[in-house]
């Protein structure tokens, strides 16, 4: 069963995501614009280009159209009926959807070097840290290291437990972070 936690830790891993309240319940934006919300009532609420609509109703039973003046505007399912891996995957494809076509570009190139070797970085600080690196043209840890930890916890997707395992690995090759 999907918890509202892992829904919330779906869309902040997106570049420049905002969480908010909608009606109560937790709902997510970027450049505010929404593109995933929760009703009172375990429903997520994800705004989908047709294609993936059409994708998730063939995928998840239970979901259905939310409709506007008739027209297909998001799709919604419970919760509960959604495991991780799909959620993941539909908030992403409702981010897409969403985000300025340049921040979704920034995304992907970002990814693509992530995949890419040619860094340094450890596997341990996770793929959004390791996105928010790359993003930020930090690739080795020589680079890592003339930031301060302040200056990688404000990039987005690099939180704590990246910097602790940015810091151990440098200290690993005689470095640490600039103070």
């Amino acid at each position: 069963m999907t918890t509202v936690q892992q829904l919330r830790e779906a869309a902040l891993a997106l570049p420049e995501t905002e969480e908010g309240t909608r009606s109560g319940a937790a709902s997510f934006s970027v450049r505010g614009k929404g593109f995933a919300s929760l009703t009172e009532d375990g429903l997520v609420r994800l705004h989908l280009p047709p294609e993936e609509t059409e994708a998730a109703l063939a995928a998840h039973t239970t979901g259905e159209h939310l409709l506007l003046r008739g027209t297909p505007v998001a799709f919604r399912v419970p919760l509960a009926d959604v495991d991780g891996k799909s959620l993941n995957a539909l908030v992403r494809a409702s981010w897409l959807s969403r985000a300025p076509q340049r921040l979704a570009a920034s995304l992907a190139a970002a990814e693509a070097a992530a995949d890419r070797a040619g860094g340094d970085l450890p596997a341990g600080i996770g793929r959004p840290a390791t996105r928010a690196l790359f993003g930020a043209d930090l690739t080795t840890l020589e680079q890592v290291a003339e930031r301060s930890a302040g200056e990688l916890l404000a990039l987005h997707g690099a939180g704590p437990k990246a910097v602790r395992v940015l810091s151990e690995a440098l200290r690993q090759r005689g470095l640490a972070l600039r103070q």
